[in-house]
């Protein structure tokens, strides 16, 4: 194993970024830069033994500005949605950014970890290496209370499996959903093709009923004869087809909802697989977190070329972002996000890939 340091140029309010590229024994390579800990690109091998690149990214660090889709980054302090920007932690009213249409707080608020320089300490290891990201959110920093320290660990092996530990501590009760953005397409990110061909199968009885905000309206609806059935491998366009007929996918457009995994008192477990026919392969997902956001890049309109030179479109990525369920700071009925002071947030997902038996 290997990791390499280089230049990833400047943001546009001259900080400078880096790019660590770790390279396992086979030559498949992950890369990371500290600028928003974002995954720029992942190259695996498809079923002919060709390397290429399946996650969307850019050149250099200025093409992830302005924040477009938060393409590769970590997302905190909360990740995905919380309604009005506002909640209530130990009787105390929180008001948090409305940064989504003026209506939401989104993924962390005006400026979240995804547009922070992360420090990074890289450690060569046999078998798999090591990128260990930290960051110190100050009390109060987008008007979350507590000084929380944050720890990411980047593992990358030689079975092309990349590894993301989350953990966190804070000094104040305060909020906690880390998650990582990072778009897929298995494909291939220079082919240009979209994921409606990408089978999925998840690990879900369960997702969760959002309003027209994308808020969730509390219920966790059975999968059962609806578009959110994934339980069997599934081309997952055959679902987006019916986005036109089913009132939850007209919502977010298509698919942008939160799954619950299930048996979440069972640690890391198989939460979802995502195969592409035409490359081969193969990306399983495990986590030890509750649940896992599907978005099939509905609203994703690139402004920067991409690293193929493309300017990126609707569908061309899917995201599975582990997380607390959205919002559920407002929903007694969900699984808690509340991290108390003292007490560790420690999360561990993986993302493994492998090429197809057969197809």
């Amino acid at each position: 194993m290997s990791i390499v340091k280089k230049s990833f140029g400047r943001l546009p309010d001259g900080r400078e970024a880096d790019l660590y590229i770790m390279t396992n024994a086979s030559g498949a390579s992950v890369e990371i830069t500290n600028y928003g800990g974002i995954i720029r690109a992942i190259n695996v091998p498809d079923k002919a033994g060709k390397l290429g690149n399946v996650v969307l990214g850019y050149n250099e660090a200025a093409g992830y500005c302005p924040t477009c889709g938060y393409l590769g980054a970590l997302i905190g302090r909360v990740g995905n949605r919380i309604a009005k920007g506002e909640c209530e932690l130990n009787g105390v009213k929180l008001h948090l950014a409305k940064n989504e249409r003026g209506v939401t707080h989104l993924h962390g608020g005006n400026v979240g970890f995804n547009e922070k320089l992360w420090d990074v300490t890289p450690v060569e290891g046999i078998c798999e290496d090591h990128l260990i990201l930290k960051y110190t959110s100050p009390d109060g920093e987008e008007n979350y209370p507590g000084t929380l320290k944050v720890m990411v660990t980047y593992t990358f092996t030689d079975e092309n499996e990349l590894m993301i530990r989350y953990e966190a501590v804070s000094d104040k009760d305060t909020l906690c959903n880390l998650t990582n953005h990072t778009y897929f397409n298995l494909n291939g990110e220079a082919g240009g093709r979209k994921i409606e061909d990408h089978i999925f199968e998840m690990n879900c009885d369960t997702f969760t009923v959002v309003d027209a905000d994308c808020i969730p309206t509390g219920e966790q609806r059975d999968v059962t004869g609806t578009p959110f059935d994934l339980r069997e491998p599934k081309r997952v366009g055959d679902s987006l087809a019916l986005t036109d007929e089913d009132e939850q996918l007209g919502y977010g457009g298509g698919i942008d909802h939160n799954f619950n995994i299930n048996d979440f008192d069972a640690g890391l477990r198989f939460a979802a697989e995502v195969t592409d026919p035409e490359s081969g392969r193969v990306m399983d997902v495990f986590t030890d977190m509750p649940a896992v956001q599907l978005y099939c890049g509905n609203a994703l309109k690139g402004i920067n070329p991409g690293t193929s030179g493309r300017v990126y479109g609707k569908r061309e990525g899917f995201c599975l972002e582990t997380q607390f369920a959205p919002d559920s700071i407002n929903h007694p009925e969900f699984i808690d996000s509340v991290l108390r002071a003292g007490e560790k947030y420690d999360f561990t997902t993986i993302f493994a890939f492998d090429v197809a038996d057969e197809l």
